[in-house]
């Protein structure tokens, strides 16, 4: 069974939906946890209730992952309330859809400074602390979209794929200190983001899925686990498509 007593595990967007999930999962494991949220402290507030509730000790922590500063001051909170950081899944992100033709710069740039920006500058904020204590587990969100595309998701497709790039190549950059750096890309989840979509939109992606179903969130959090655990340790700069199938 993954053992995680005794690590810190740092997840941005932890608040709800796929976050929640992985949160409440690395605390099942025996994580410490700090969350980060963009806005909705009630949520955030619910899931450090879910994670005390575990047994684990749980941070929230409202952070603009855009901006390098906050991010540098998440970092901070983490480390001066548990010691040092262990874990970072990046996980926090936004769409804005719409087709190219009419998508606004503004909805491309807000979807490529939340979900590529922060994750780079998440990365950057723990990758010399890691190094320092040679050890270090980074798990960044990625997408099936960032794999395949999806109409109407230019600037979101363009993120994801993009963290996927980062990932493997941070990966090569810190491998030899024993810091892993390797990427999930769910598929459609049932999320509230999935939950507003049209009727006719989900039974059109259903049909694309080889299992038939969306996913969970907590199916997306046991990967995570596994990727922020020791018996991942020779695991690094890979994609995990966890998708039903979706992506084959």
């Amino acid at each position: 069974m993954m053992d995680l007593a005794g690590k810190t595990a740092v997840v941005t967007g932890g608040s709800r939906g796929i976050g929640r999930a992985v949160c409440l999962e690395l605390a099942r494991h025996g994580a410490n946890v700090v969350l980060c949220y963009a806005g909705n402290e009630a949520a955030a507030n619910e899931t450090v209730a879910a994670c005390e509730a575990l047994g684990a000790k749980a941070l929230a922590v409202q952070c603009d992952v855009s901006d390098a500063a906050q991010v540098q001051a998440l970092m901070d909170a983490a480390a001066k309330a548990f010691g040092a950081i262990h874990i970072l899944v990046n996980n926090a992100g936004i769409t804005r859809d719409g087709l190219l033709m009419t998508m606004k710069e503004a909805d491309f740039d807000a979807v490529l400074a939340a979900n590529l920006k922060g994750t780079f500058l998440c990365m950057k904020a723990v990758s010399r602390p890691m190094m320092k204590q040679r050890y270090g587990r980074i798990v960044n969100l990625s997408s099936v979209v960032g794999l395949r595309g999806n109409a109407g998701q230019v600037n979101y497709a363009a993120s994801k794929a993009g963290v996927i790039g980062m990932t493997k190549s941070l990966a090569k950059e810190l491998a030899s200190r024993g810091v892993t750096v390797n990427a999930v890309a769910p598929g459609f989840i049932e999320t509230d983001m999935t939950a507003a979509m049209p009727e006719a939109a989900k039974t059109a992606t259903l049909s694309a899925i080889p299992m038939s179903r969306l996913g969970a969130p907590e199916d997306v959090a046991r990967a995570v686990a596994f990727l922020a655990s020791d018996e991942a340790a020779y695991i690094t700069g890979q994609v995990l498509a966890v998708d039903g199938g979706m992506s084959m």
